[in-house]
């Protein structure tokens, strides 16, 4: 009698797949904002369209270090100036794919690198993260990026 109510209490305890316990239901998914305003430390690598000369595991080690340093909460803007190969102004506000905004500046989502857009617009405001290199979705190089709005 014993085993069979440990037995069913295992059942009971499975989502039935036989795989062990459910996994708790994931959190709903927070939906975009409209319009996003980040400013960027971009660390790139000969050969990216951009001025500078280093090499790609020198661009990975700076992003990385950056990274850190700013998670340890030291200035991004002071950070920005010193270290972004970005020649525009580090600042950029983006318009959501499908919104429409009225922005003096702002680019479509789809305008800027994939990557760049897709951390972006998960961040919380004063939030960091990080877009990888990827010759498809990060081309220029690394982006350590800080949703400001």
């Amino acid at each position: 009698m014993r085993k069979l109510a440990a037995l069913l209490l295992l059942l009971a305890a499975c989502d039935g797949s036989g795989g062990g316990p459910a996994a708790p239901p994931s959190p709903p998914s927070k939906p975009e904002p409209a319009q996003i305003t980040v400013r960027h430390i971009l660390i790139s690598f000969k050969g990216t369209r951009t001025k500078a000369t280093r090499t790609k595991e020198e661009a990975k080690g700076l992003a990385g270090q950056l990274l850190e340093i700013v998670n340890k909460g030291e200035d991004f803007a002071a950070l920005m100036r010193a270290h972004s190969d970005d020649n525009g102004p580090g600042v950029y506000t983006m318009i959501n794919t499908g919104q429409s905004g009225s922005a003096p500046g702002a680019y479509p989502r789809g305008k800027m690198a994939r990557a760049f857009g897709d951390v972006g617009f998960k961040l919380e405001v004063k939030g960091i993260g990080m877009a990888e290199h990827d010759p498809v979705t990060s081309p220029f190089g690394w982006h350590i990026i800080q949703r400001i709005e």
